[in-house]
């Protein structure tokens, strides 16, 4: 799987990881027999209108990004920006809803698609195109897409981060609550409900953790970076 060379770079052996998804220009170098191919990540669960609102929430919040799928024998190193790296090892029965401008890459392996905000945890804005458009305004205040990546299934995912990464625990009776823009990723059985703290009118212009607010209720880990810097 990923090996973590320094804080800001991993290497994998491209053949035994099965494949290697990762975003368009993470790839450093690598050595050996690879293949390069561009790759799409599925979409399209609990978002209702399919495609038309997929392409709205994404125009309006900006949450997309290219991939490519390596395959052969051999090693590859990966970075990017040079930010932070975690390596996440995935475990059956576990999710990993991460935001999409800071996944690195994923073993081919895992499945993957395009989920909702508001499906990974009836965030409000209510149903149709007229919600997905009052959520996806939601997401580009506050620097929170209104789409996440979400992963499952055995394998490993690497995370990026600016400033470093700081690993919280949900599991108890309060939720954590977190800033959109810090946010990175939930794994576990972490349920997410993006909400307003203050009223729409104060909300415009602000696009802080002060108006938005990220609220993760369940069991597991949400990754927050240390800096509210979108990557």
């Amino acid at each position: 799987m990923f090996e973590k060379v320094n804080g800001k770079v991993v290497k994998v052996n491209v053949g035994m990881a099965g494949g290697v998804v990762a975003r368009t220009g993470a790839m450093l170098f690598y050595t050996g027999d690879v293949s390069f191919a561009p790759h799409q990540i599925p979409g399209g669960q609990g978002m209702g209108g399919g495609g038309l609102m997929r392409m709205a929430g994404r125009m309006m919040a900006g949450e997309h990004e290219m991939t490519m799928l390596a395959q052969g024998s051999g090693e590859v190193h990966y970075g990017f920006a040079g930010l932070e790296v975690h390596v996440v090892h995935m475990q059956p029965g576990a999710v990993l809803r991460v935001e999409a401008s800071r996944l690195l890459a994923n073993t081919a392996g895992l499945q993957s698609s395009v989920v909702s905000v508001m499906s990974s945890g009836g965030g409000g804005g209510g149903g149709g195109l007229m919600g997905a458009l009052r959520g996806a305004a939601s997401g580009a205040l506050t620097g929170q897409g209104m789409f996440t990546t979400q992963l499952s299934g055995q394998g490993a995912a690497v995370l990026l981060a600016h400033g470093g990464f700081l690993e919280l625990q949900v599991g108890g009776p309060n939720p954590i609550v977190v800033d959109p823009q810090a946010f990175v990723a939930a794994y576990g059985n972490v349920q997410t409900e993006l909400k307003t703290a203050l009223s729409w009118r104060d909300a415009v212009g602000r696009g802080s953790g002060e108006a938005m607010q990220l609220h993760c209720v369940g069991q597991g880990v949400v990754y927050v970076q240390a800096s509210e810097e979108k990557l």
